[in-house]
């Protein structure tokens, strides 16, 4: 009898291995990379308001901080199979979409709530199509990241462009990016994101850009002396998965996929919008000068800039004016 219990048991035992790994091989995983740290606030929401969002049916494994691909390989890691998910630049598409050009037009969105209405308009549509066929990439959502601003060393005023002259600004590596320096006046120097503090504290660099909440998240005020709030980028991810991992998902997971990359981009905005509203305070108190430059002198050069550079060559015809008219 005791042999005859312990068989049943050892069977029982088998079955339950057998069925949990049956389970655990049916969940549909998703591998999702990012630059920001693991301490970030974005990581945080990310993993509740859109990782606990899928439920049991996935396995969401997200890296951060860079580790698993460097910021502005994601793309590329996607459309050869190796990375599901990642929260790209419109930068990134710029070789293999030219018409997304448009959307890192520095002062393209006039504040948070035309940013908002454009990435939700129908107006957008044939864009987003676009990214599909070309890049293989699927735009799930726009979640905003902050208002960008410039952040130096030093304590010379920078009022105006011509007052970046000489300056090396740190930008992210890509042709957009640095245009994004150059249309502001300033030397643009390509660097990792992870690598900017390091930048700023032996001088490799004068200065960055960033949101507010990007700059207290990294620390960067701890090594520079102003920021001029100059508003030149109402800074928005493209929230993406892998055309191919999202055909392999059957209707109802795709729905849950969109209503979940949705849910994440509510709430950000929502914690992005009250640090922003908080944080000039905060760098105050650290010892920052923290002040407005000349915005239309700077607005004004930054599109005379763009207007006479090769990116305007392939924005969308008539996109602009029905942008600047929602």
């Amino acid at each position: 009898m005791r042999s005859l219990a312990r068989q049943l048991m050892m069977g029982a035992a088998a079955v339950a291995v057998t069925c949990s790994a049956a389970l655990a091989q049916s969940k549909v995983e998703i591998v999702y990379s990012d630059t920001v740290p693991e301490t970030d606030i974005r990581t945080t929401i990310l993993r509740k308001e859109f990782g606990e969002c899928l439920g049991g049916e996935f396995d969401f494994k997200s890296y951060h901080g860079a580790t698993l691909f460097k910021q502005g390989t994601e793309l590329t890691a996607m459309q050869r199979g190796n990375l599901d998910m990642a929260n790209l630049a419109v930068f990134d598409f710029y070789n293999q979409v030219p018409q997304t050009a448009i959307l890192g037009t520095a002062y393209l969105y006039r504040n948070y709530e035309h940013m908002r209405a454009v990435t939700g308009s129908p107006i957008m549509e044939d864009m987003w199509r676009q990214i599909e066929e070309k890049a293989g990439v699927k735009v799930l959502s726009n979640p905003y990241i902050g208002t960008r601003h410039l952040n130096l060393k030093g304590d010379k005023k920078i009022m105006v462009p011509a007052d970046l002259a000489g300056v090396k600004l740190r930008m992210p590596g890509g042709e957009g990016w640095q245009f994004v320096g150059e249309a502001l006046g300033a030397n643009p120097t390509p660097m990792a994101f992870t690598e900017v503090y390091t930048g700023l504290q032996t001088g490799a660099i004068d200065a960055q850009d960033n949101p507010l909440p990007a700059d207290k998240a990294m620390k960067f005020y701890e090594v520079t002396d102003q920021i001029v709030l100059t508003g030149h980028l109402i800074a928005n991810n493209q929230h993406a998965i892998s055309m191919t991992k999202w055909n392999s998902l059957t209707p109802a997971q795709q729905t849950k996929v969109q209503e979940c990359a949705l849910n994440f981009q509510a709430k950000l905005d929502e914690e992005i919008i009250r640090q922003e509203a908080e944080l000039v305070e905060f760098f105050k108190g650290e010892g920052l000068d923290v002040y407005e430059p000349n915005k239309e002198a700077f607005r004004t050069h930054v599109l005379e800039k763009y207007k006479a550079s090769k990116f305007s060559a392939d924005w969308p015809e008539g996109l602009l004016d029905k942008i600047n008219a929602l």
